[in-house]
């Protein structure tokens, strides 16, 4: 892998009303250890260390990615270098060391220990944004952000966040401790949060954080067949790359691919850029794996300062709000969505 010469002014977003600040576009880490094929530690420690000297200082990570050695590598990725990253990590989806699922667990005592368990993987002493990654329908979400407020208290976190959170959820944590983002699945061709979620964030003055903001890849044109992905990638028991969902979904793409030619930029970085330039709220976190993905996908914010008003409603018709065919994830996993 060879570093380019390449440099970036990397534009800054401020999450909340408390004042995290992070660059608009984050470095999402989970497919460097998990669902997305084999990693490979080395060059996955050598794209955090990129990313970092671009101005992507804002990583994310959770503590079931692995499960539990994506906390490690991004550990071992900033150890000497700390101060210039904004860690975000998250709790609250149980696995063991199988991989198996062990179900949503969001109760005060498991909140605490979750976040030690974390912070010790991460070999930090604090995290600064940490996250429920999904609601437990079973306990209060009261009780739960209650938890993650003692850990502001007691400077083993900085922010809290909520992922794939509901309405009403957002509204009542947000009244127990100040939320600085939500995160939540975003892009072309997952509009949901349009709705709702969206004017929400912006009534209540939270941050909202777009993971999988390429479609998870396929929005970059890279895959035209399933026989694309690793025999190994989650992807390929994923609703929209499955059978006629493919094709149909890759038509779409089609559209994308046309505009960006005319701009003279990738489908990806115009994916990227057309959230960025949706609301200055947005940070966007794709999964780069390598460093020329990663510098190809930090131009997006060059790109989406020369969208103009006309480009964004022509996307927009190209690739409507629910123009995707197929759910964002099977039955089971789209029941653990906006609780």
């Amino acid at each position: 892998m060879v570093r380019s010469d390449y440099t970036a002014t990397m534009e800054q977003r401020t999450l909340g009303r408390a004042g995290l600040t992070v660059p608009a576009l984050g470095l999402g880490c989970m497919g460097m250890s998990e669902f997305y094929g084999v990693g490979d530690d080395t060059t996955s420690i050598a794209t955090i260390h990129r990313a970092i000297d671009l101005g992507i200082t804002f990583l994310d990570t959770a503590d079931i990615y692995g499960p539990f050695t994506n906390e490690r590598l991004v550990g071992t990725a900033i150890a000497d270098r700390r101060s210039r990253v904004t860690v975000a990590t998250k709790f609250g989806n149980m696995r063991d060391d199988t991989g198996k699922f062990l179900g949503i667990n969001g109760k005060p005592d498991y909140v605490k220990q979750a976040c030690d368990a974390s912070l010790q993987r991460l070999g930090i002493d604090t995290i600064d944004l940490y996250y429920q990654h999904r609601v437990d329908p079973t306990v209060p979400i009261e009780d739960t952000i209650g938890a993650m407020g003692e850990l502001v208290t007691a400077g083993k976190v900085r922010h809290l966040g909520l992922s794939e959170a509901g309405p009403d959820t957002i509204r009542r944590a947000s009244q127990v401790h100040s939320i600085a983002a939500l995160q939540t699945e975003y892009s072309l061709w997952t509009r949901d949060p349009e709705d709702n979620i969206l004017p929400l964030c912006r009534e209540l003055g939270i941050g909202f954080v777009a993971y999988s903001p390429l479609g998870r890849g396929f929005l970059t044109g890279r895959f035209r067949s399933i026989d694309d992905l690793p025999a190994d990638d989650w992807r390929r028991h994923s609703p929209r790359f499955q059978g006629d969902n493919f094709a149909k979904n890759l038509a779409l793409v089609a559209h994308v691919e046309a505009l960006a030619s005319r701009k003279s930029c990738t489908a990806a970085q115009l994916a990227l850029a057309w959230i960025l330039r949706r609301d200055s709220a947005i940070v966007a976190i794709p999964g780069s794996k390598t460093i020329d993905r990663l510098e190809e996908n930090a131009r997006a914010v060059d790109v989406a300062n020369t969208l103009t008003d006309e480009e964004m409603r022509e996307i927009d018709a190209l690739f409507p709000a629910g123009a995707a065919a197929g759910t964002r994830y099977a039955e089971a996993g789209m029941k653990t969505l906006n609780r």
